[in-house]
This record gives C-alpha cells, sequence and structure tokens, in this order.
C-alpha cells in the first residue's frame, strides 16, 4: 500500500496530495480528543463499564447497578452519565433511567447485531 488518498468525483478518481490529507488528519484527531476533554478517568470508567455490560448482559443498565459494581457513589454515577448523555455520541438512557446504549452497542435490537470474538452477540448503535 502507497498511503495514497484517492477522491472521487462522478465516476472519476483522482489522487489527493499527501500534505493535505495529513493535515486534515491532525486537524480531526485534535477535535476528537477535545470532544472527549471533558471526561475525567471516572467517565471512561463509567462508560467502558456500561459499554462492556451492555454487550455481556444485552440489558440496559439502572444507575445504581453501575454505582454497586464499580463501587462509586449513585450521585456520582448519576452526575457521570448525565454529562456523558449531554454530549450526545456516548450513551442514552431510556425513561426509567437506565442506560439502554452506549457508543457503540445497545440494548436495543437494531439492523446490526455484532457476534464477539467471545461468542457474544451485541446490537450496534
Amino acid at each position: 500500500m502507497d498511503n495514497s488518498l484517492l477522491i472521487g468525483l462522478m465516476r472519476y478518481t483522482f489522487p489527493m496530495p499527501r500534505v493535505l490529507w495529513q493535515k486534515q488528519v491532525v486537524r480531526n484527531a485534535s477535535h476528537m480528543d477535545a470532544g472527549q476533554g471533558f471526561m475525567s478517568p471516572e467517565h471512561h470508567l463509567v462508560h467502558k463499564y456500561v459499554v462492556s455490560e451492555i454487550a455481556r448482559v444485552g440489558k440496559p443498565l439502572a444507575p445504581e447497578v453501575i454505582a454497586r459494581a464499580l463501587e462509586l457513589p449513585a450521585a456520582r454515577v448519576a452526575v457521570i452519565l448525565t454529562e456523558l448523555e449531554e454530549h450526545k455520541g456516548f450513551l442514552f438512557r431510556n425513561a426509567e433511567g437506565a442506560v439502554n446504549w452506549a457508543y457503540p452497542v445497545t440494548a436495543e435490537k437494531t439492523p446490526h447485531l455484532l457476534k464477539l470474538n467471545t461468542g457474544e452477540q451485541v446490537y450496534a448503535a
């Protein structure tokens, strides 16, 4: 592979100069970092736990369950869940307040069924 990038226009493709696409990659990476800048180690811990547990059990997770499993105060977990949800793209809670999807998995049935190498199956958000 020669690390070239082709741009498609109609039925034609044209090579994009390396210097241009590399600048874009760097710019996008810095924006992605900025989008997660609000996250503390506890935010990452909660998000990682919720993703793995939804994949494991396939059901929405109540905040109390998350707090107990991670040995964090329930009030702190509630704040973290609110902050993750407000940043649209990390997780979503159902009407009961349980987390029913955490990117990239969901407890809801979708057209995207993932089969993990552990044998578990989970729907993708």
